[in-house]
């Protein structure tokens, strides 16, 4: 990364040491429970594969194999060219599994940043460059920066049970020129949840490796899927402002939001977050796209993990009602306001707007009509069609 004066635009040594330092404590377990819990969630890791796989008919390309659906699968008509096959075999996947704390959640998480931001802090350096005392104010900005993301990695690596990576950066574990990412699950937050929720801890951590299995299936069975996102994503931060003045606007802009003083004349949308507010009308347009999709990723994985859960999940109908009145209510007025003003709400949305979207559509048209959503870009659901199921139904099924 371009640096000036032996100075990046973020910290990322001090993010690190600031969320690792601010982050609660996990849940009291003795070394022998902590190992035992990381070789059960392994191991639920691993037979999730199947599952999975057998329920959604989706495998990596090459994995494919003849015969009938699995048992539990949905009926549908027969699948599609560039669609995901049905799986048959299960051969391993070629992403690996870590189980880690919430300091390795953050450490990992950090690594992402610096790879997906690369070429917005390029952008910013040379900007920076051309400006009297450019180096300074970067040194000093560099700290601010990475303070602030430090606070914001400790207040979500308590929260989160588990995540694929879609762009992990290179590992011992994940060489470079990977196509796949790698599935992290944060043992002590699956640990204070099936506690707080007071249910079975095996059918928990099977029923959290249920969702998260789907999205390592999903990215690995749809190759294009990676890229696409990425895509977007690095068009969105190309459309950046970077102008100092044109990003103190929309700030003013949005603490008037928040603060009830739009100016005259203009409505407001008391759901929009910070992250909202500052965007440019361009970024809105491909946010409103991601949104799509990632609704789509994780209603699928809501449904998918609800569907093989009867059959592996003896307790799932319980533990779905607990979580879901978790999910829903926050841990209290300050998490509450946090989880608005950083658009987490959005994300709850999502599971909620995805699975009903999944579930429409596999009523109407079963699992295989389903999958056409993978064929390629142009058959994912827009976000308006997540929300009318038979728009997409009546565009893609035409």
């Amino acid at each position: 990364m371009t640096r000036i004066g032996g100075t990046d635009m973020v910290d990322w040594n001090l993010a690190v040491t600031t969320a690792t330092r601010f982050v609660r404590p996990g849940p009291d377990v003795t070394r022998d429970e902590a190992r035992a819990i990381v070789a059960e969630l392994r191991r639920h890791a691993k037979s999730s594969e199947a599952h999975v796989r057998g329920f959604t008919r989706m495998a990596p390309p090459g994995a494919e194999a003849e015969g009938a659906a699995p048992e539990g699968a949905p009926e549908g008509g027969p699948a599609e060219a560039g669609a995901p096959g049905r799986a048959g075999t299960v051969p391993p996947h070629d992403t690996p599994v870590l189980v880690v704390d919430r300091p390795g959640w953050i450490r990992a998480n950090v690594a992402g940043f610096r790879a997906v931001l690369k070429p917005l802090l390029a952008k910013m350096e040379d900007r920076r460059s051309a400006m009297p005392g450019g180096a300074v104010i970067g040194a000093v900005g560099g700290k601010v920066t990475g303070a602030e993301l430090g606070m914001l990695l400790s207040f979500l690596a308590s929260r989160v049970l588990g995540q694929y990576e879609t762009f992990a950066p290179a590992s011992r574990e994940l060489p470079a020129g990977s196509q796949g990412g790698r599935l992290l699950l944060v043992a002590p937050n699956i640990v204070h949840v099936e506690r707080e929720l007071d249910v079975d801890p095996h059918d928990f951590r099977l029923w959290v490796c249920l969702h998260e299995e789907t999205h390592r299936t999903q990215f690995s069975a749809v190759p294009w899927l990676r890229d696409h996102i990425e895509g977007e994503v690095q068009s969105f931060l190309a459309e950046t402002d970077i102008d100092p003045g044109a990003l103190l606007a929309r700030l003013r802009e949005a603490a008037q939001s928040l603060a009830g003083a739009r100016p005259e004349g203009e409505e407001g949308d008391e759901s929009r977050s910070l992250v909202d507010l500052v965007q440019t009308p361009a970024q809105r347009e491909i946010l409103g796209r991601l949104t799509a999709v990632m609704s789509l990723l994780e209603g699928h994985a809501d449904f998918v993990m609800d569907g093989v859960g009867p059959e592996v999940v003896p307790s799932v109908a319980e533990i779905r009602e607990k979580f879901q009145k978790r999910r829903a209510s926050g841990a209290g007025r300050l998490d509450q306001a946090l989880r608005k003003l950083l658009g987490l709400d959005a994300k709850l949305r999502q599971y909620r707007d995805g699975e009903r979207f999944v579930r429409a559509v596999v009523e109407e048209v079963g699992m295989d009509g389903f999958n056409r959503v993978w064929t390629s870009p142009n058959t994912l659901p827009t976000k308006q069609e997540i929300a009318k199921p038979a728009d997409w139904v009546a565009r893609v099924h035409r």
